[in-house]
């Protein structure tokens, strides 16, 4: 648990460093709304929509709105501080870099939105061999597995929470 909490802080502080040096390189201001922002963002465990990001915020600096939170989420994408996810629905979702590692896949619930991410050397072993097979070097991917929560009352559970 102590180790996890370090490596957490870690991921934290390497972020906020490399944001930090997007920032100066690009001659951008700081502001103590940003600030909030990135803080509730980095230290999310999960995918966050921007509502979802706004609403954490908001319980910490009342006075930010969407826009901000907007404007900021796509600053930390261009910094490579996170990752904009496009998922089925035109569901867009962000994540921390580093969250699991650098690269995962996703299993996702359609009826609730839960949001599971896997690494798996067998599936990525496997698509590097179907590639080659059909004379392709892979440069990138997205593997998203969409399906239902085999847990039906937790499902449910988690749509009358966002219902």
């Amino acid at each position: 648990m102590v180790g996890e909490y370090w490596m957490e802080a870690d991921r934290v502080e390497q972020s906020k460093v490399r944001l930090a040096r997007f920032m100066a390189r690009t001659n951008r201001k700081n502001t103590r709304q940003r600030e909030v922002i990135v803080d509730v963002f980095l230290t999310l465990d999960q995918h966050v929509s921007l509502q979802e990001l706004l609403d954490s915020v908001q319980r910490r600096e009342p006075g930010v709105g969407f826009a901000t939170v907007y404007r900021t989420m796509k600053l930390l994408v261009e910094a490579g501080v996170a990752y904009e996810r496009q998922f089925a629905h035109g569901n867009t979702q962000y994540e921390p870099v580093g969250l699991v590692g650098e690269h995962h896949d996703h299993l996702m619930c359609e009826l609730c939105g839960l949001i599971v991410e896997f690494e798996d050397p067998v599936i990525e072993r496997r698509q590097t061999e179907v590639a080659e097979a059909h004379g392709i070097n892979i440069t990138s991917h997205r593997h998203e597995i969409y399906g239902s929560c085999q847990d039906t009352a937790g499902c449910e559970a988690r749509q009358a929470a966002d219902g």
